[in-house]
C-alpha cells in the first residue's frame, strides 16, 4: 500500500495551549461569537467542539436569558462527550454539571426518553443530553413555543438536511421562525454525501460560522507528526486482503463494508470471524464484550471490541467498556460497521482502515478523525481505503469504476483540507513588493466585491470543492477526459451557479477564480532557488511573480487525481476506466466547443495536421469532435 497523501506537522503545540478562561485556541474563536442566536462551529474532530458547546452554554445560561440547554447527538456513544467537567479548575466562572437523570444518552426505551424530555421542558433543571432520533420524537409533542429562550446544540450538524424528508431538517425550519430558540451547529465537516444542502440559503444566511481548519489543528499538536492517506486495491473477497493490510501492531479501527455494498460478502458475522481467524486464535470473550485473541505469528493476546454484533446487551458492555478506556493497552482492534465513526474517542488509535469506498465525503473525514487525536503513543497516523479493483469480467465494472473514481475524488478533498491556507491577491503593474508569508499575489486575480462572497470563501471553500468533486462530469473527467481550460472556465462556475444561485455573474467568476487558484496552487510545490521562488504546477516550473489567472486556468485543478491512478492501477485497469467513462460519454457544450477551437491553431503548428478524430489521445480527439460539434451548429444555424 502506498500513500497518495503525506502530510507533515510542525507539532507547535499551539491547538491544544489554553488561555486564562481555560480555552484552546479554536474554544477561544468560538467564545468571541458567544452572543450569537445562531452559530455553526466548523472544525475538525478533536479539536474540542464539546468543551467549546460548554463554554457558550454556560455563558448564555447565566448571562443572555437562556432557561435551558439541550444538547443532541447522531448516537448515544458520543453523548459522553458532554458529561460532567469541571470548567472552573482552569480559570472558567462554572462548571459542566448536567444532572444525570436528563441524559437520555442510556439504553431506556424511546417511549420513556420522550417522557423524560418532556418533563425536563416543564422543570427548573437547565441542561439535557439526548440523540437525534429522541429530540425528533419529543418535537412532534411540544409546541414550538415551548423551545423559547432555551439553546439548541446540534453535535454532528451534517446529519441536517434542506431535504423535506429529513425530519431534523423539517424541525429546524420550523423552530427558527416560531421560536426565540438559539441555535449552536457543530460539525466536523459541513458538507453531505448526497447532493443536498445542509440548510437552505435563506436559513444558512442567519448563522454565524466559526471555521477552525484541520491545518490549524493538526499543526498544532504535540505528538503527531504526520498523516498518511493510501488505498489499497483487491481483486475477489475483501477478506482475502485483511492480512497483507491489517498490521495488529498498530491500534486500528476497522470499519467493514455495509452489507448492501457491492464490497460485502451479505455475511456480517462471518466476515467478522474471517478477520479473526486470519489474526489468530480466539481464546474467550470477557465479562465486557471484550474477544481476546492469540496472534499466530507470535502469540501475543490482542483485545478485540466486536460493534458489528448488533444484540442489545453484548453490544452495551463492550461501549460501556470502550468509554472507559484509560490505558494505550485496554485496546487493539476495534472492528465495526456503522458504529465508531463520528464523535467516537479513542485516541490512542493509530490506523483507520476502511473497506469499501464511502459515498460520503463527511463519512470520509469523520472516519480519518478516529486516527487524527494527538496521543503520546503515536507520531503517525493513517487512514487506508481499501477498494475493489474493476475486472473487465465483472458485471459491476461500471460499479467498481465509479467507485474507484469517487475515491480518488475524495483523497483530492482530503489534501485539500490538509494543506495549509494561502490569501490571494491580484498583482498590479509595477507591483514590486514581495508575497508575504502565506500570501501569492497574481496577475488578473479577481478580489471578492461582496460580503457573500467574502464569507463563502472564508467558510464554505472546501464545502464548495466538496461539491464540485462529487459532481458527475467531474467525476469523468478525472481520468484527463476534460480540457483543463473547460474545467475551469465553464464547468466549475455551472457547478457554482447551482450550488450559490443568489449569486450575479461578476461574484461566481471571484469564487470560481479563488477555487481553482486555491486548488492549484495547493496540489503545487513551492520551490526556492536562490532570491528566486516557484510554483511547480502539473510539470511546469513558474516564477511567482510571474502568476497570472489565464495560466493558472490552463492548469488542471484536480490533475492529481490522474496521476494517483495512473500509479495506482495497472495499464489494464486504467484501460479499463477509460472505457467504462467512454461508454457514457461526456457532452461537449458550446462554451467547452469554443475554448477547444481556440486551441486548434496551435495543435495545427505543433503537429502539422488537425486533430484525429481516432486518436488515442483524448484531447486531440475531444478538439476534433468540437469541429464537428461547431460545424453541426453552423448547419442548424444556416437552416433556420
Amino acid at each position: 500500500m502506498t500513500n497518495i497523501i503525506e502530510v507533515n506537522y510542525a507539532q507547535t503545540g499551539e491547538s491544544k495551549k489554553i488561555n486564562h478562561l481555560g480555552m484552546r485556541d479554536m474554544q477561544t474563536k468560538v467564545y468571541a461569537l458567544r452572543n450569537e442566536q445562531y452559530l455553526i462551529i466548523k472544525a475538525p474532530p478533536a479539536s474540542g467542539k464539546s468543551r467549546a458547546l460548554m463554554f457558550i452554554a454556560l455563558d448564555k445560561l447565566h448571562h443572555q436569558g437562556i432557561s435551558k440547554v439541550i444538547v443532541t447527538v447522531p448516537e448515544r456513544s458520543i453523548g459522553g462527550s458532554f458529561g460532567v467537567t469541571n470548567l472552573k479548575k482552569d480559570g472558567f466562572f462554572e462548571s459542566w454539571e448536567p444532572n444525570q437523570i436528563y441524559n437520555l444518552c442510556t439504553d431506556k426505551t424511546d417511549k420513556s426518553k420522550v417522557e423524560t424530555f418532556k418533563k425536563f421542558m416543564e422543570s427548573n433543571e437547565r441542561i439535557l443530553i439526548c440523540t437525534h432520533a429522541t429530540l425528533r420524537f419529543a418535537f412532534k409533542e411540544l409546541d414550538d413555543i415551548k423551545f423559547d429562550n432555551c439553546l439548541l446544540a446540534i453535535d454532528e450538524f451534517h446529519h441536517v438536511s434542506a431535504d423535506g424528508e429529513n425530519q431534523l431538517g423539517e424541525l429546524l425550519r420550523s423552530l427558527i421562525p416560531n421560536s426565540t430558540a438559539h441555535v449552536v451547529a457543530m460539525t466536523g465537516s459541513y458538507f453531505r454525501g448526497d447532493s443536498v444542502p445542509v440548510l437552505l440559503p435563506e436559513d444558512e444566511a442567519k448563522f454565524k460560522k466559526v471555521t477552525y481548519n484541520y491545518y490549524e489543528q493538526l499543526n498544532g499538536y504535540e505528538h503527531l507528526k504526520s498523516l498518511g492517506i493510501g488505498y489499497h486495491f483487491y481483486q475477489g473477497k475483501y477478506t482475502s486482503a485483511i492480512e497483507e493490510i491489517l498490521d495488529t501492531n498498530k491500534k486500528t479501527i476497522l470499519h467493514i463494508p455495509n452489507v448492501n455494498s457491492g464490497e460485502s460478502t451479505k455475511d456480517k458475522y462471518k466476515e467478522v470471524d474471517t478477520i479473526l481467524d486470519t489474526i489468530g486464535t480466539v481464546l474467550q470473550t470477557t465479562e465486557d464484550g471484550i474477544i481476546i485473541v492469540k496472534r499466530s505469528s507470535d502469540g501475543r493476546l490482542l483485545k478485540v471490541a466486536d460493534l458489528v454484533d448488533d444484540e442489545p446487551k453484548k453490544r452495551e458492555k463492550v461501549i460501556t467498556y470502550l468509554r472507559n478506556i484509560k490505558s494505550v493497552d485496554d485496546m487493539d482492534l476495534i472492528i465495526a460497521l456503522g458504529m465508531a465513526k463520528e464523535g467516537f474517542d479513542w485516541p490512542y488509535c493509530e490506523h483507520a482502515l476502511t473497506v469499501g469506498y464511502r459515498s460520503s465525503l463527511t463519512e470520509i473525514i469523520q472516519i480519518i478523525g478516529r486516527a487524527t487525536r494527538d496521543s503520546d503513543n503515536k507520531t503517525h497516523a493513517q487512514f487506508t481505503n481499501l477498494i475493489a479493483q474493476p475486472d473487465a469480467e465483472d458485471s459491476e465494472v461500471k460499479l467498481s469504476v465509479n467507485n474507484m473514481l469517487k475515491a480518488i475524488t475524495a483523497s483530492l478533498l482530503m489534501e485539500q483540507v490538509l494543506a495549509p491556507n494561502f490569501k490571494f491577491k491580484p498583482r498590479f503593474e509595477n507591483d514590486i513588493e514581495p508575497n508575504q508569508k502565506g500570501e501569492l499575489k497574481i496577475r488578473g486575480f479577481k478580489i471578492p466585491t461582496s460580503k457573500r462572497v467574502e464569507d463563502i470563501i472564508e467558510s464554505d471553500l472546501n464545502d464548495l470543492k466538496a461539491t464540485i468533486l462529487q459532481d458527475e462530469v467531474m467525476i469523468k473527467a478525472i481520468p484527463g477526459n476534460l480540457d483543463a481550460e473547460v474545467i475551469n472556465r465553464v464547468l466549475i462556475p455551472k457547478i457554482i451557479k447551482i450550488k450559490y444561485p443568489d449569486l450575479n455573474d461578476i461574484e461566481v467568476e471571484e469564487l470560481r477564480q479563488h477555487v481553482v487558484v486555491d486548488s492549484v496552487v495547493k496540489n503545487g510545490e513551492l520551490i526556492e532557488n536562490g532570491d528566486k521562488k516557484f510554483i511547480k504546477m502539473a510539470d511546469k516550473f513558474v516564477n511567482i511573480d510571474e502568476l497570472h489567472i489565464d495560466l493558472i486556468d490552463q492548469i488542471n485543478p484536480f490533475q492529481r487525481a490522474f496521476e494517483i491512478l495512473s500509479k495506482s492501477v495497472t495499464t489494464h485497469v486504467l484501460k479499463l476506466i477509460q472505457e467504462s467513462i467512454e461508454a457514457t460519454r461526456i457532452e461537449m457544450t458550446p462554451e467547452e466547443a469554443v475554448i477547444l477551437y481556440k486551441k486548434i491553431p496551435t495543435f495545427k503548428s505543433e503537429h502539422g495536421r488537425m486533430p484525429d478524430i481516432n486518436s488515442r489521445d483524448f484531447t486531440e480527439k475531444r478538439m476534433a469532435e468540437a469541429i464537428i460539434y461547431l460545424n453541426k451548429l453552423r448547419r442548424e444555424k444556416a437552416n433556420g
